[in-house]
């Protein structure tokens, strides 16, 4: 079944092609267009374009396939073009012309994109609540171990004293900065564009404040014609937020990757999340943050990608977007995978409390001790000067009795100043907004 089929069958290696995975990927978009359709029909109704009578009918048929999407029992067949077609065809065999009257005042091009807007925003309520689970592990873990100090390192050379408390939290307030951009990528996808049709409107008298608000949505897309420029700009956006998460996860992956190493022996990863070397035995590789490191970076391709396929369209919609699917729809279950991956391994990783016995860490609290030496009042040159002779002279014996005391330092943490940014940018959200509308649609 082809939504626009009329007298004429399409070449067969002509409806392949153009057809590509749409059968595959629309099954992520299944239940949103569900959703979307009990909307669209529900305002019809009230506008005089579908029956008092016709509407419970309707609706019962939709909770109904929504049910089946649910269960993994949603198939879209053979010779059926996409998801859409699929829906129309279910209530058309169980209804009869009844099912053919839920496309009034809508076409493909609006209806794929509210599908796709109601599935994103909904991923990126996971990928919130993912990211707000690792970034709890790193905070605990940030204060069970900020009294352990550690070298950090600049070009990847001993530099000055860090401490696990640091390390942790680093990545905590890189996820809270993370999430900045995942709030900002939300409130643009949580725009009605139902109503727009091909990107013209219609000519039917159509109420789009109320599927904004049946919905959920905060708002709609106003414009009819942007309604449709935004297929495209939407991926691209949601894209580069996740590009920022991964590449806090794939730093965080290399990280871990060094520090686990024998040569630095900072952590220890979890037995049970390393593997084995065929040929030798006392191997155990940190495959999972290896293949996290991959995958992050894989998605941090992301945003050209999209890009480069929608960046040399005019206005107007173009078969062109529907490649957009392909590397947009999957992304999420990759980045969720990653998520709760290194939230699962933090949670359980092991850190060496006594790093700073060994003697070749000793340089790292050189510029403790010139900055003694500068607060007693000598010049900072010549302390300088006098540590760095005393170190290549073998002379210097460090104090290793670390005062930091100010805003964000080994000893001044503001864990607490951290939780407070992540708190507030979640409670932006507001997904209870989305989730009581789809609740109310449903019920």
């Amino acid at each position: 079944m082809k939504l626009w089929e009329k007298d004429f069958e399409i070449n067969a290696e002509i409806e392949r092609f153009t057809v590509g995975r749409d059968r595959e990927l629309d099954l992520y978009l299944a239940p949103y267009d569900v959703l979307g359709s009990m909307a669209h029909i529900t305002m019809l109704e009230s506008v005089g374009l579908i029956g008092h009578d016709e509407l419970p009918v309707l609706l019962a048929e939709l909770k109904n396939i929504y049910g089946q999407t649910q269960r993994g029992e949603f198939v879209i067949e053979e010779g059926t073009e996409d998801v859409h077609s699929q829906v129309e065809l279910m209530l058309t065999r169980k209804l009869g012309d009844m099912g053919k009257k839920i496309h009034s005042g809508r076409s493909r091009n609006d209806q794929v994109l509210v599908d796709l807007k109601l599935f994103t925003r909904h991923q990126l309520k996971l990928v919130a609540e993912a990211s707000k689970t690792l970034f709890d592990e790193l905070i605990q873990k940030s204060e069970q171990y900020k009294q352990v100090l550690m070298p950090g390192y600049t070009h990847l050379q001993v530099a000055m004293p860090s401490s696990f408390g640091l390390w942790f939290g680093a990545y905590a307030e890189s996820l809270a900065d993370d999430m900045q951009f995942l709030l900002a990528a939300y409130r643009t996808v949580n725009r009605n564009p139902l109503g727009s049709a091909a990107g013209y409107g219609s000519s039917f008298p159509l109420n789009r404040q109320m599927t904004t608000e049946l919905l959920g949505f905060d708002t709609m897309n106003y414009n009819v014609v942007y309604a449709q420029m935004c297929r495209g700009k939407m991926e691209q956006g949601v894209a580069f937020a996740i590009a920022t998460i991964a590449g806090t996860l794939a730093k965080l992956a290399f990280d871990a990757c060094l520090f686990n190493s024998q040569n630095f022996g900072f952590v220890r990863l979890p037995r049970e999340c390393t593997t084995g070397s065929s040929i030798m035995p006392h191997k155990k590789n940190p495959d999972v943050f290896e293949l996290i490191r991959a995958k992050s970076n894989k998605l941090q391709a992301l945003p050209g990608q999209v890009m480069l396929i929608k960046n040399n369209l005019p206005v107007g919609y173009f078969r062109d977007l529907q490649i957009i699917k392909e590397v947009f729809l999957p992304a999420f279950d990759e980045l969720l995978d990653c998520l709760r991956m290194t939230a699962y391994i933090i949670s359980r990783i092991e850190v060496n409390e006594h790093i700073l016995s060994d003697p070749r860490y000793d340089p790292m609290f050189s510029v403790e001790e010139v900055n003694r030496l500068a607060a007693a009042g000598m010049p900072f040159r010549d302390a300088y000067k006098k540590v760095g002779l005393d170190i290549e002279a073998g002379r210097f014996t460090p104090c290793k009795d670390i005062h930091h005391t100010h805003e964000g330092s080994i000893g001044n943490l503001c864990n607490d100043k951290i939780q407070a940014l992540m708190d507030d940018v979640m409670a932006g959200f507001k997904f209870e907004k989305m989730e009581t509308a789809v609740k109310k649609l449903l019920n």
